[in-house]
């Protein structure tokens, strides 16, 4: 149980990964369940990954957009997702409380749900993730924009991909390749203090590479950096 409840209106990095470090995600499905839930369980009033199973057994081939511009309409979210990374064995959010206990109940749903699909899909039983998930406040805009290079780009810094071009992670909807994503808003927090995707790119590459060249551990890179 979390000491200090989460704020409405204030940032906060999230992150945790599997058990005993082990992979959370073994393959492109897995990465785009996870995804779907991010998607479908950022919202006030539960049941739309339900709603979408529904949807979907009646309809084989509707495309996720056709469900969500329906059913999207009179939503409201738990929370603003800012940034965030998938990796194999753990993943970063940087999101924004917009209702109360919104990033409680978000960050629940989502373990609750994903570690169910994954052990009926994996065919294994037992928790997935390590404990609950770990939290820090982000207090000022600089550490802001600092933690938010580390969570976009961390299979960069993790040596897996190049940011640009990884399909996990909300780096590629900052800097224009990719047109649709779940940052649409939250991004914006970001964006606005620079003078475009290529300008926080440049601020993006800078970063990353003093991560690389430091070698910096979890515990460091959660310091204030103002």
């Amino acid at each position: 149980m979390r000491k200090t409840p989460f704020a409405n209106n204030e940032f906060y990095h999230i992150y945790n990964r599997g058990t005993d470090k082990r992979k959370i995600f073994l393959d492109n499905t897995d990465y785009h369940r996870f995804l779907l839930s991010m998607n479908l369980m950022n919202d006030k009033k539960d049941g739309l990954m339900i709603a979408w199973r529904d949807y979907k057994s009646t309809n084989p081939s509707a495309a996720l957009d056709a469900f969500l511009k329906y059913y999207l309409r009179n939503t409201k979210s738990l929370v603003e997702i800012v940034c965030f990374s998938l990796l194999p064995n753990h993943y970063h959010f940087i999101l924004k409380q917009v209702r109360d206990h919104g990033i409680g109940e978000f960050m629940r749903r989502i373990g609750i749900g994903y570690t169910r699909y994954f052990n009926d899909r994996h065919k294994r039983n037992g928790v997935l993730f390590q404990g609950g998930v770990k939290s820090t406040h982000i207090k000022t805009t600089s550490h802001l924009q600092y933690l938010s290079v580390y969570v976009n780009c961390n299979c960069e810094v993790h040596g897996i991909s190049r940011s640009e071009v990884y399909r996990w992670s909300s780096f590629p909807e900052y800097i224009g390749k990719r047109k649709k994503g779940l940052c649409e808003n939250g991004k914006k927090i970001i964006l606005d203090d620079f003078r475009g995707g290529e300008d926080y790119k440049k601020f993006a590459k800078e970063n990353t590479k003093h991560f690389q060249e430091k070698k910096l551990d979890e515990k460091l890179m959660l310091e204030d950096r103002s």
